[in-house]
């Protein structure tokens, strides 16, 4: 399971590389030991929860065109939230 999440950690951060995503904040939280990291691009923001225990545990969160909360299992999962956010932009 840790080398499924690396992966998909390594893939997310390729892509809003690529996009040209930009970090907007990032906050510890050390009692909880936890960093989390808000990303944006225009209007599509989204979340990355890292556990300093556990590096290998890393949760991503999005929210739809609604403002559903998305947990982001896949690239996919946030391909698509951000591609529905950006085609919603007139």
């Amino acid at each position: 399971m840790k080398k499924i999440a690396s992966s998909l950690h390594t893939r997310i951060h390729q892509w809003i590389d690529a996009f040209g995503f930009r970090l907007n904040s990032s906050r510890s939280n050390k009692r909880k030991s936890v960093i989390t990291r808000h990303y944006f691009f225009q209007t599509f923001n989204f979340f990355e929860k890292i556990d300093t225990k556990h590096p290998g545990k890393v949760e991503f969160l999005c929210f739809d065109t609604y403002g559903e909360t998305i947990k982001v299992k896949s690239l996919l999962d946030l391909q698509k939230a951000f591609f529905e956010n950006i085609s919603q932009l007139k």
